[in-house]
């Protein structure tokens, strides 16, 4: 079960989590999880490219561990790197102190204070001890979600998921994953076109 767009009571559940950005200018908060791999990170990588389109990427560890290149490539091309824990834990299952030396291990290789929960499942405890490691730590959630990693969900409804629930200030999820790549194949290339003729740009967080 899983939302495509963000309710305002779960926001409210979690104030201290960032769910959206300001507003007040024609800009989308595009977001890659569960990479960086090769293929699909440089098929997202070629389409940002061709738009002058900045993104951010909440990485793996683990992926950037075995795959440096396409990790250093993020970073040359102008992209803010994320971590998504080094083995994509879920939060509600795992216990407090494994999620959080976990959490810190990613967050030590990539030496970046942006995180975000895998699945956006995270307990009240583990955000305040990986505080209390980390004070800067910024964790971003989403305002919208492509669902692309979802087999049963069609490109073109895929498509019209992320084009109908994106507005200014929105943070939009997608997956530079080989799970997510049939979706993310057909939708990411549109999706950047029709924002981009309705005059959005794309930043990084």
């Amino acid at each position: 079960m899983y939302l495509i767009k963000t309710p305002f009571w779960l926001r409210l559940l979690y104030p201290s989590l960032i769910w959206r950005m300001p507003d007040d200018s024609k800009t989308i908060y595009l977001t890659f999880d569960d990479g960086p791999i090769p293929i699909v990170t440089p098929f997202v990588l070629k389409k940002l490219k061709a738009v002058n389109a900045r993104a951010t990427f909440f990485c793996i560890g683990d992926n950037v561990r075995k795959h440096p290149e396409v990790y250093h490539n993020l970073i040359n091309e102008g992209h803010s790197i994320g971590s998504h824990t080094f083995n994509h834990l879920r939060g509600w299952s795992t216990p407090c102190d494994e999620y959080v030396a976990n959490a810190l291990k990613a967050i030590e290789l990539t030496g970046s204070l942006l995180f975000r929960p895998p699945h956006g499942r995270i307990k009240k405890r583990q955000i305040q001890k990986l505080r209390e490691e980390k004070p800067d730590l910024k964790i971003f959630m989403w305002d919208v979600l492509s669902a692309d990693y979802d087999a049963d969900v069609s490109p073109q409804r895929c498509l019209d998921n992320v084009l109908r629930h994106t507005q200014p200030g929105s943070i939009v999820v997608f997956h530079d994953s080989l799970k997510a790549f049939p979706r993310l194949e057909y939708v990411l290339p549109r999706a950047l076109e029709v924002w981009q003729k309705k005059g959005y740009k794309f930043a990084a967080l």
